[in-house]
């Protein structure tokens, strides 16, 4: 960093201590999130990376919600967690550095994507922020975002031998997979739910089609303002209570929130790999749309999978199965 100017060795030592301090744990990551898209619209995958968040702190607390913990062994619930944390934090500490330098590049009218590197970010992502900032095309931006994202987690968390071996490979998670148990929502202060199932999680491939299914379907014009009066109005605490409050049928709290239900994780990062110098850029990530074959209106969808649930209990109590490990 000698040949670096100071303000450019100041500029990378405040991203860095911000991404630190916001990447504590889900909730904090998704709040960042939020904050970022508000200051700065145009980076449409900021507003994308806060309701996946969400997505992703409900799906932790369902872990100690009514349902899974009968139905899982703590062991597999707490593997399911650590899954679930590393690649939030994983995909935070690699992407809001990058947020930080365009509002920074923004703000002094010049841009600072030359520091990219200091963060580790991809040489892939390099190409696409310096592309974006002569042409300005957000659909492209935030489908390499998604790219990236996506091939930042494949080898520490996807392909990582733990988690391949106790989650990837288990029964039960092959079993969500099949039932999509497993889907991302965007719901609304009217009580609607839409989104897209997670259908063959470990595909790369079908992740970054998933991810930009997502895209299309938060930003579409009817549809956006819903989901950005939903974000505004309603606090992320982890818990799927957040938007069932707002079920024309009234429930009561099913799920715990994040911050009584989980510890703080400590992560480290210590072997950092440009993925994009060792996997192919697989043309449709770029140059396709993504295709829907499915309904993207999911209330009924979600009522019916939540009674599927429950009847999946009351058959593992009748004939008293064990926990699944």
């Amino acid at each position: 960093m000698n040949h670096l100017t100071i303000l450019e060795q100041t500029v990378i030592r405040q991203i860095k201590t911000e991404t630190a301090r916001k990447n504590i744990d889900n909730i904090s990551r998704t709040n960042a999130y939020l904050a970022y898209f508000k200051k700065q619209p145009d980076l449409l995958w900021a507003f994308l990376a806060h309701m996946v968040s969400r997505n992703g702190g409900w799906n932790m607390c369902d872990l100690e919600g009514e349902i899974f913990s009968q139905l899982l062994a703590p062991e597999l619930r707490k593997q399911l967690f650590l899954t679930y944390e590393r690649a939030n934090w994983l995909i935070f500490h690699d992407a809001f550095p990058q947020l930080l330098l365009y509002h920074l590049s923004k703000i002094n009218n010049t841009s600072m994507f030359h520091l990219l590197p200091y963060f580790h970010v991809s040489s892939f992502m390099q190409r696409e922020w310096e592309r974006y900032w002569r042409n300005g095309d957000r659909k492209r931006l935030t489908w390499a975002l998604i790219i990236n994202e996506q091939n930042v987690i494949q080898t520490p968390v996807i392909s990582h031998p733990v988690y391949k071996s106790k989650v990837f490979r288990n029964v039960i998670f092959s079993f969500q997979d099949w039932l999509h148990f497993s889907c991302v929502l965007f719901p609304t202060c009217g009580g609607e739910v839409y989104g897209a199932s997670v259908n063959g999680f470990a595909s790369l491939s079908k992740r970054i089609q998933l991810g930009k299914r997502l895209a299309d379907i938060l930003f579409r014009p009817r549809l956006f303002p819903h989901f950005f009066e939903f974000a505004i109005r309603t606090p992320h605490t982890g818990s799927r209570f957040d938007y069932e409050q707002y079920f024309k049928v009234k429930s009561q709290r099913r799920t715990p929130i994040l911050r009584m239900s989980f510890p703080i994780i400590q992560h480290h990062q210590h072997k950092y790999e440009d993925w994009s110098q060792k996997r192919m850029i697989v043309p449709s990530w770029l140059h396709f749309p993504s295709c829907h074959h499915h309904s993207i209106h999911l209330t009924d969808w979600y009522f019916a999978k939540s009674n599927q649930l429950e009847l999946l209990l009351a058959l593992k109590k009748t004939l008293n199965l064990n926990k699944w490990e």
